[in-house]
């Protein structure tokens, strides 16, 4: 079965879902849990005519970083003592896929909020969908209610 899961983390209602459904799927198969935050490469950003510029990325970094640490405090608080965190920059799918390669994952769990329309499907596009075509391992996909 499954040794070494990797959950991307974001936070929201979703991610949490992913976190509970990896951290019981994790207790009962006795694997280990990776945790993975991914600032997206546009975080931070701005463009002002044209140009991109920084935006303070630094503030986005604290903010995901409380956003990875939150994470890892509820895999704790399942019973997990020392599960491991890991903050990466970029398009989420690459790093993702990036870091299961890394630590050699046989599992990446990920939470998914259904689309609400056309512009919203058009302009977010889907990192599950892109993930399981791009993914190195199995992906379970938590999906909201």
């Amino acid at each position: 079965m499954y040794k070494r899961i990797l959950l991307a983390y974001d936070g929201t209602e979703e991610g949490r879902k992913a976190l509970r459904e990896c951290a019981d799927l994790a207790a009962m198969i006795k694997a280990e849990v990776h945790l993975l935050a991914v600032i997206p490469f546009y975080a931070g950003m701005m463009v002002v005519e044209g140009m991109v510029m920084e935006n303070d990325f630094e503030q986005e970094k604290k903010r995901y970083q409380a956003i990875l640490d939150e994470g890892l405090a509820r895999l704790r608080e399942r019973g997990f003592p020392n599960p491991e965190g890991t903050l990466a920059n970029g398009e989420p799918v690459d790093e993702i896929t990036a870091r299961a390669k890394a630590i050699g994952a046989d599992l990446i769990c990920v939470g998914h909020r259904r689309a609400k329309g056309w512009a919203e499907r058009w302009w977010r596009g889907s990192v599950g969908k892109t993930l399981t075509d791009q993914s190195p391992c199995n992906v379970l996909i938590a999906m909201s209610e």
